[in-house]
């Protein structure tokens, strides 16, 4: 007779828990995964994926303007807020059948509702109480709020695929990717967007001089930027519109504000305390190399345990856990070297370590880098240029570090990222053909 109704459950059926789950129950072990909301998690249902759609949607406003100096002519051009909202919400609807699905198929019970703990090995969904030998937690993070008067009148990333307009103008609070990437989307669609950021530069974690030429291309499109303004209060006028008291300038008038102030991990009311799992001060759980918490059957994967919030890691702490504990195979994820992006206009990608970090780590570096306006912008009209940067160590000619921003970034710097995971060096890519013409033939052509 079995001692636990489960030999694993899993609380969050986003990303890391779903393939927690998944690969587990292919190893035979009987498992029952929790969701309170629906499955996909943030990436699927409210993050990458429809963020990625809409970011889709936004291009065709340049893309059909350039269209002319290639020889198309583009009638009456219209945007329809409505038509786009409404495909990418059936397209999140088919994800989320399409993760039920894989579940069921492997045998995985789902539980729908809130589950806490209440001991050990013990789960309370609702009116229902299960039993696991294992208990993995992967209830991700959600959007944060900013501490002052009136801040209830904003929103988060969360309702922006849901508005059932576009408003006339925008505020956007935050400096990282994500609200980088909605002022990019919002100004696409002829929203006058204003980013307001509470210290004085964009993407911390990304290379300051691809930063510096995002905010040049960002302010040339007509997005308005504010440094140095952390939220005084919010207040609703009369006519429904906001305005936005940050820093010691005027303050705006908007119609909408959203949130891009941080994602705090998801592990309030879990019952985790009490159980004696431990948490930071931010509230992410505390794992070790093995995502154990310090309960010995507890684990703990992807953004509750704020090591890199990035849905590909979750997966990847997610698939290591069920190998591990239920395939015989452990082995452990290396959270160095990963590689991103930021799907602003124009994106961003980077890997491995910025120039000034490679600086304080290895001393003497080089640093190459490419400056140039992509064959498609040249004949476009367009002035926007790109920039490609290789940080090496001048000891070993190892590359220690990409950045670029420019067309495509993102879908550039996934080869190259190989590349830099290997600790090829500069001399490899040099000694590699280039493909012409393209872009990405810059990599290998720094001299």
């Amino acid at each position: 007779m079995n001692a636990y109704d489960y030999d694993l459950f899993v609380i969050g059926a986003g990303s890391g828990g779903v393939r927690a789950a998944r690969i587990s129950a292919g190893y035979g072990a009987r498992v029952a995964i929790a969701e309170e909301y629906r499955v996909g998690g943030t990436c699927v249902i409210r993050g990458c994926v429809p963020k990625k759609l809409l970011v889709y949607g936004a291009h065709f406003a340049e893309d059909l303007e350039d269209a002319r100096n290639f020889g198309w002519t583009v009638e009456a051009k219209r945007f329809d807020w409505a038509t786009l909202r409404d495909n990418v919400l059936s397209e999140v609807d088919r994800l989320n059948k399409a993760y039920i699905s894989t579940l069921e198929s492997q045998k995985v019970t789902i539980l729908h509702g809130r589950a806490v703990l209440e001991d050990a090995h013990t789960v309370r969904i609702g009116d229902k109480t299960v039993t696991a030998d294992k208990i993995l937690i992967a209830t991700g993070a959600r959007p944060g709020f900013p501490d002052c008067e009136g801040a209830e009148y904003g929103i988060t990333s969360n309702e922006v695929f849901h508005l059932e307009a576009l408003p006339k103008r925008v505020v956007i609070a935050g400096g990282g990717y994500i609200a980088n990437e909605f002022a990019g989307i919002f100004n696409a669609f002829g929203v006058k967007v204003t980013l307001l950021l509470r210290g004085d530069r964009l993407l911390r974690e990304y290379d300051q001089q691809l930063a510096e030429r995002l905010q040049a291309i960002s302010t040339a499109k007509g997005i308005d930027f504010r440094f140095n303004a952390p939220f005084r209060k919010v207040e609703k006028q009369a006519d429904g519109s906001l305005l936005v008291h940050a820093g010691k300038d005027a303050p705006i008038e908007t119609d909408l504000l959203i949130y891009a102030v941080g994602r705090p991990p998801n592990s309030a009311g879990l019952g985790l305390e009490a159980i004696g799992v431990q948490l930071a001060e931010n509230g992410a759980i505390k794992v070790d190399a093995d995502s154990r918490t310090t309960v010995e059957n507890i684990y703990a994967v992807g953004d509750v345990t704020d090591r890199v919030q990035l849905t590909p890691v979750a997966i990847r702490e997610g698939h290591a856990f069920a190998d591990t504990v239920f395939g015989g195979k452990p082995w452990r994820v290396d959270h160095s070297c990963i590689p991103s992006a930021v799907f602003s206009h124009p994106p961003i990608a980077a890997v491995g370590l910025t120039e000034s970090q490679a600086r304080n780590a290895y001393g003497s570096v080089r640093v190459y880098a490419s400056d140039f306006r992509p064959m498609k912008n040249v004949l476009a009209g367009r002035t926007e240029r790109s920039l490609y940067k290789l940080v090496v160590d001048d000891a070993s000619g190892r590359i220690l570090g990409a950045h670029i921003i420019g067309p495509e970034a993102a879908e550039i710097m996934q080869p190259l990222a190989i590349a830099v995971k290997a600790g090829l060096t500069k001399a490899q890519l040099d000694e590699t053909v280039a493909v012409h013409p393209t872009m990405a033939e810059e990599l290998v052509l720094m001299r």
